[in-house]
This record gives C-alpha cells, structure tokens and sequence, in this order.
C-alpha cells in the first residue's frame, strides 16, 4: 500500500501504528521511521540535491569548511559522522534526510505551518527492517553484532572514514538509518534519525519505487490538518517541546493563536 489517504483523525492514528505488533517481543515495536512533509507533491530530496544539484563535487567543501570555521569543541569525536551529523543539525546541505522514531512528531512537521494548511500534507513510514536487510554484507554483520535497529556515528565511524569511501558503495545503491549524538534536547525531544545514501545524487523516494513492500505514504487532506494539528496541540507535541528555548516557544505561540480562515467544516465525528 504505497499511498494512503486518511480522512479523520482515527484513520490517521491507525496507519501510523500500523504494523506495530512485534510477537516475538510480545510488545508493539513498530519497523517504521517517518518524516512529515507540509506538502505530499514534496520529494524525499536532500538539501545538497536542492541546493547544489549536480554539483555535488561540493559537498566536499562544504563539510570541510564547516569543520573549519566550526568551534573545536563542538563535537564529542573528529569523525565524518560526527560532523555530518552536526552540520545537518544547524542547516548545511547535507546528503543526510530527518527522519523520527516518533509517528506524531513526522505528525506535527506536516502541520506545523497554518500558511500551508490548503494543501495536503504527507507522512512518509520507510521499514527501517527491510531497508537494513539491503546493506552491504560488513554492515549487517556489525549492526547484528551490537544488537541494534539503527547506526550511530560510532558504529559507522568504524565502517566509513570519508566521504570518498561512501562514495565507493554504490551501485547497487542503499539506505540506511542513524541516530545522531544527543547534541541538544531538541535531537533527544524530536526522536530524530538520519538517513544517509552512499550516492550524493540519489532521491531517496526514486529509489524506494523499487521495493513497495519497504514504505507507505500516508497523505493527510488540507481539509484534516486542523483537527491533526489542535489535537497534537494537546497531547503537547509542539515547538515548545521539539524546539526548546525561547525560539520554539515563540514559533509555538506564533502557531497556536493564528485563527483560523473562513468556514471551518463540521468534523466528520460531529456531523
């Protein structure tokens, strides 16, 4: 089921746990991470491919001024991972996608702007499960031995010194899923993930056509987002919460109190 469109509140809560049953473990443990895009027409598109396009030769260059012109302090280890990790965190195009462990936090980014709110909005599930099955060999081996559903920067600084050697994997091509260092709260807050592809050209939702099993894309109508939104209001998924400081408390005030546009429909469960 590649595409799914949800028309209230219940269907949303049900194709974003779906799938969640793990016997094994008698407890729900759900494959999926998720991003949330405000609108569905969106791509799974780094920001190095929107920003530089094919001359991704420059990926090189930004990383390396970054780790330049960059406090020394700044990161717990000098590896590639650390510093990828770092410099998508604070907005440098990167090779590297958000993703979350959280349903309701990829929820509140295909929400979270009321400008955006006549369009539809999307939540993308990839199976992290399915997707790690298609690693290369010596990346199977080690997320097997460490017993652990996602990469971290020092799993893969063991594996991947730089960006030459990411470069080298591919074709075939892959995608595999890592858990920043714990930097801010705002990373702990959000459940945050990255993905990362061994080939800087790559669209990651190109690539998923391949293997319809792996996702689904739960399409939220731009009638729905502000029954989604109020509601993840109140189970307090918010700026305030995903963006601590001043800055998100800000944004989620700015947010709460925009009023709503014209007639409001009647919610399906009140008609």
């Amino acid at each position: 089921m590649p595409e799914v469109r949800v028309e209230s509140w219940d269907e949303l809560i049900e194709a974003l746990y779906s799938d969640s049953w793990r016997a094994d473990l008698i407890r729900h443990r759900s494959p999926y991470v998720f991003r949330g895009i405000e609108q569905a027409s969106y791509r799974l598109e780094t920001t190095l491919m929107r920003v530089v396009g094919e001359r991704v030769r420059l990926e090189h260059h930004l990383l390396r001024n970054f780790r330049k012109y960059a406090h020394r302090n700044i990161v717990e280890r000098d590896t590639l991972w650390n510093w990828l990790a770092l410099a998508q965190h604070h907005g440098l195009p990167t090779r590297l996608l958000d993703w979350t462990v959280s349903p309701l936090v990829a929820a509140h980014f295909a929400t979270a702007t009321p400008e955006l709110f006549d369009h539809d909005g999307a939540i993308w599930a990839v199976n992290h499960t399915l997707a790690h099955r298609l690693l290369p060999q010596p990346f199977q081996v080690e997320l097997k031995r460490v017993g652990a559903d996602y990469f971290t920067v020092e799993i893969l600084s063991h594996l991947v010194e730089s960006l030459q050697v990411l470069d080298t994997l591919a074709p075939p091509d892959f995608v595999l899923f890592f858990e920043p260092p714990s930097i801010d709260d705002r990373i702990v807050n959000q459940f945050a993930l990255f993905s990362v592809m061994p080939n800087p050209r790559a669209i990651l939702d190109q690539w998923l056509e391949n293997y319809p099993q792996m996702w689904h894309k739960i399409v939220i109508p731009a009638g729905l987002k502000w029954e989604v939104r109020d509601k993840l209001d109140q189970a307090n998924i918010t700026e305030r919460v995903l963006f601590p400081g001043l800055d998100g408390l800000s944004r989620w005030q700015k947010r709460y109190y925009t009023p709503r546009q014209g007639i409001p429909p009647v919610p399906k469960d009140l008609e």
